[in-house]
């Protein structure tokens, strides 16, 4: 029997049974469907984490505060302070742009317009590092930090929240936590960078925010170090290390009261978290490829029964064991793929509607396809070998006699 006739003969005996063939491979379908909506979720989250992480910078260095242990004890968390910002500005090589930050959520009002938003006292330095442009109106600059004035630069999202076009609020004053600000800037739309947005922050001089809006607290959220280029983060890396040692007096040997981190770092931890989040929705998804095959088998195992007379019939007539394997084989081949390509379809289908209509973000990658379509001829062929092994040896005289 030529290769072709067992192809046709095999897409014959699903057509004649074409109900019972759709419901068998429903399934796969449902498998399929579901790894590859499940595997773009992870994928789009992880794309979208990705450039929020890049529009951070990736060149840029964040110092925290970190605990200090004496002795195996744990002293709690350690200050970062301004005096460390200033000495990695006025006593380091030039190589780093620094911008401390200290913040605050505090009740922002503007005529009858109030909305709770967050704070960030900094240097001018800052909209350089986390390169934000200005959409109307000016920055800040060093006088007004060193005079503690009430300036302040909005984020792009605040108008609204104020009921004022932009352009409206420049040199007016609003009123932060009851003092009188004024309006001197509007930053143009940035985007999510990371785990915060710009765009829903209100900028103000570091010595403002410390001395006059947060109450005289000197204690830094963190400190940026903006570098020009990546190679240079080992060099900079030492240089902020040696500065903070000095500042806070910690001997050699002894463990740094700081951390240094960078996006970079960031960015790998997710995609570690982030791919081990999606092979374990992928897992999971993929229990109900199992299941089609085992209804695969199920059929293919009532379709030897009901065409024992036809097999008997085809090996008299010539046909060999091999003949007969390939010819169920292939039927159980044609079902999973078939199904698995109604699956990808039916996943890609989902993963556009979750970006429509839940506002996910969503990828269908290749690769996952490709996997999908891979595993449900594997599983085509797994659970076909064994009914197509046990046609393959019935005994023609047997086959020929049976009711």
């Amino acid at each position: 029997m030529l290769f072709g006739e067992i192809i046709r003969v095999a897409l014959g005996a699903i057509r004649v049974n074409l109900l019972r063939s759709i419901l068998t491979a429903l399934g796969i379908v449902i498998g399929v469907g579901a790894v590859i909506t499940m595997v773009a979720l992870g994928e789009g989250a992880q794309r979208s984490v990705q450039r929020q992480i890049e529009l951070m910078g990736t060149n840029v260095l964040t110092i925290r505060p970190g605990e200090q242990f004496f002795g195996g004890i744990g002293q709690g968390e350690q200050r970062l302070r301004t005096e460390d910002a200033e000495a990695l500005r006025d006593r380091g090589s030039g190589l780093m742009t620094i911008a401390p930050e200290i913040s605050n959520r505090l009740q922002v009002e503007y005529l009858r317009w109030n909305s709770n938003v967050e704070i960030i006292g900094t240097w001018p330095s800052y909209f350089e590092v986390y390169n934000l442009s200005l959409d109307v109106g000016r920055l800040f600059d060093e006088g007004e930090v060193q005079g503690r004035r009430r300036v302040a630069v909005l984020g792009s999202a605040v108008p609204d929240r104020l009921g004022t076009p932009a352009g409206l609020l420049i040199g007016k004053t609003i009123r932060v936590r009851g003092a009188p600000v004024e309006v001197i800037g509007v930053l143009a739309e940035k985007g999510a960078m990371g785990f915060f947005s710009p765009d829903e922050q209100i900028f103000i001089p570091l010595s403002t925010a410390q001395f006059r809006l947060f109450g005289g607290r000197d204690r830094l959220r963190s400190i940026a170090a903006k570098i020009p280029d990546q190679s240079l983060f080992d060099e900079a890396f030492a240089e902020i290390d040696g500065a903070l040692r000095r500042e806070h007096r910690i001997q050699p040997g002894q463990d740094a009261d700081f951390n240094i981190r960078n996006a970079t770092d960031l960015l790998t931890t997710f995609q570690e978290t982030s791919r081990t989040f999606t092979y374990l929705l992928a897992g999971i998804a993929a229990v109900s490829l199992l299941v089609g095959g085992i209804g695969i088998m199920n059929i293919m195992l009532v379709s030897v029964t009901e065409r024992t007379r036809e097999i008997g019939i085809r090996k008299a007539l010539g046909a060999t064991r091999r003949n007969i394997l390939l010819q169920f084989l292939v039927e159980a081949l044609t079902l999973c793929l078939l199904g698995g390509s109604v699956g990808v379809a039916a996943g890609a289908t989902g993963a556009w509607l979750m970006a429509r209509m839940a506002q996910w973000q969503t990828a269908v990658a290749p690769g996952a396809v490709a996997m999908a379509l891979a595993f449900s001829a594997g599983i085509g062929l797994f659970f076909g070998i064994w009914p197509a092994r046990r046609a393959a040896k019935l005994d023609p005289i047997v086959a020929l006699r049976y009711e």
